[in-house]
């Protein structure tokens, strides 16, 4: 009998040797193996439901190919079926560990060669399936769904809980210090009153929170560390954040609590997995973590009502499942990704001079018109941009509670969604200039509500702490360049060429000059 993988294999070989017959070039085989005979390649005129490179895809495509998951008029099958033709065998295994690179614990830091293997995965994925959902399979026999089509996302998207499960432990033990408090991580029991909670307290859709002037005072004081010497690396960013973030969900005491910040930088590690074994993280997990609540728990007591935990002890609570200081630890731990983002940003900014010139005249005449304003429009955009180059979190995962009906193939309950969202925002086939630093896309008052990009994700799983982070990292980088000149960056980034796949925070460097 033979093996899925061995079908897949067989494939492989045959489109080599279709390819060498073409060029010409010699092939040989691995000793024991068999000489696999393929007819020559015949090449694809037009792709069914494929929109022109750079242009937005049809509102309505229709089936798509006959790939895994096409859906045809007389005809529904099952996930089982699908894998009984060779058609609709998973991927080479090769390739299907370069895909599967986005659901390591350390995805926000893939390196370049991980992320363009990840995008090269996908885009054969297509090629093979055309725009349906592809189902893959790992070595653990564990079966991944992943969405290619832009109308796949807008469905994952929109799905209730009850259909799609925002909180699988996959997800959660990677990815609950990077994202936001809220979309995914909470169980669902508990997510509808806390994403209720967390979007008042938030100030959900608000461009300015309603607490801005003290959140954006404490921001003005805590960037002088970001500016006290002529270079500007990942070390200072946090340094000068964390204070910040510590002032904004606590309160002033808090900010020079550098014990609380090392426990909070203790259980982002173990959250993502770079400690010892099981047993010995959850052990130490519960130790540092109960430090922190009961730290926590007595800045809470003396907080006043300006700051998020304040906010949030305020809240009515009729349900009784409101722990303020759960909230406010997870907050703490999402702005952990605020520092990444704004180096990110300011080396974006350091290598367009007139986006740098625009954005600090920006903040020139935002400081002009008084306190306590923070639009930053254009600052916004920046940082916007920077998250779709380079997201916090470059892949969604869900699962599927029942059975699910996905382009006429139908999926048992317990099925891995993957929407690899990284890809979609950087396509080339579907996004207009995907690989080049381009804020202005964000001044179209729909760009928010574009399915291929989703920065804070969409639906009900969009981050309520979209506008108050995007207003926190604004008001950074506008009082960097408010004083400020970036006048050289480590790396060096092409203005013009398609910007690198990745960028580690860890080895940005930024050279400041006096305005």
């Amino acid at each position: 009998m033979r093996t899925v993988q061995g079908v897949a294999l067989d494939g492989l070989r045959a489109r080599v040797r279709a390819l060498a017959e073409r060029t010409g070039l010699p092939v040989r085989s691995a000793p024991g193996t068999v000489r696999v005979t393929a007819a020559p390649a015949r090449r694809r005129t037009e792709r069914v439901g494929r929109s022109p490179r750079g242009g937005t895809p049809p509102a309505d495509r229709g089936p798509a190919g006959k790939g895994l998951g096409a859906e045809t008029a007389d005809r529904r099958t099952s996930v089982k079926e699908s894998f009984r033709h060779p058609a609709a065998a998973p991927v080479a295994l090769g390739v299907l560990r370069s895909l599967l690179h986005g659901l390591a614990p350390t995805g926000p830091r893939r390196s370049p060669g991980a992320v363009r293997a990840s995008a090269a995965a996908l885009r054969a994925l297509r090629a093979r399936h055309g725009d349906a959902p592809a189902l893959v399979r790992t070595r653990s026999g564990r079966t991944v769904l992943v969405l290619l089509d832009p109308q796949d996302l807008r469905r994952f998207y929109e799905e209730p809980v009850s259909v799609l499960a925002a909180d699988p432990p996959e997800k959660c033990r990677g990815m609950e210090a990077a994202e936001p408090a809220g979309t995914g991580c909470s169980r669902a029991e508990l997510r509808t009153e806390r994403r209720q909670v967390s979007a008042e307290v938030l100030g959900a859709g608000l461009p300015v929170h309603p607490s801005c002037e003290p959140f954006l005072a404490a921001v003005a004081e805590e960037a002088r560390h970001l500016t006290a010497t002529g270079t500007l690396d990942l070390a200072r960013a946090r340094h000068a954040v964390n204070r910040a973030a510590r002032r904004i969900v606590l309160g002033d005491a808090a900010a020079a609590d550098e014990e609380l910040a090392g426990w909070l930088t203790q259980l982002r590690a173990e959250g993502k997995g770079l400690r010892g074994g099981r047993v010995r993280t959850a052990r130490t997990t519960r130790s540092v973590r109960d430090k922190a609540h009961a730290r926590i728990q007595e800045y809470a007591r003396h907080a006043d009502g300006g700051t998020l935990v304040g906010r949030a002890a305020r809240h009515d609570d009729p349900t009784g499942t409101l722990d303020p200081v759960a909230e406010a630890e997870h907050w703490l731990l999402a702005m952990g990704a605020v520092p990444d983002t704004l180096l990110r940003t300011l080396l974006l900014l350091g290598a367009h001079p007139a986006e740098q010139d625009a954005a600090a005249a920006e903040a020139t005449a935002e400081s002009a018109a008084g306190p306590g304003r923070g639009e930053l429009p254009r600052l916004r955009a920046c940082v916007r941009e920077s998250l779709r180059l380079y997201p916090v979190v470059p892949d969604l995962i869900r699962v599927t509670r029942a059975e699910t009906e996905w382009r006429g193939v139908r999926y048992p309950a317990g099925t891995s969604v993957l929407l690899p969202a990284a890809f979609h925002q950087r396509d080339p086939e579907r996004v207009p200039a995907a690989h080049v630093f381009v804020p202005g896309r964000w001044k179209n008052p729909r760009a928010d509500q574009d399915i291929r990009m989703a920065p804070f994700s969409h639906g009900g799983g969009r981050c309520p702490g979209d506008q108050l982070g995007l207003m926190i990292t604004a008001a950074l980088c506008a009082e960097v360049l408010r004083s400020h000149r970036i006048r050289s960056t480590r790396p060096v980034l092409d203005p013009v060429g398609p910007l690198p796949t990745a960028l580690d925070p860890r080895g940005i460097r930024l050279t400041l000059a006096r305005r």
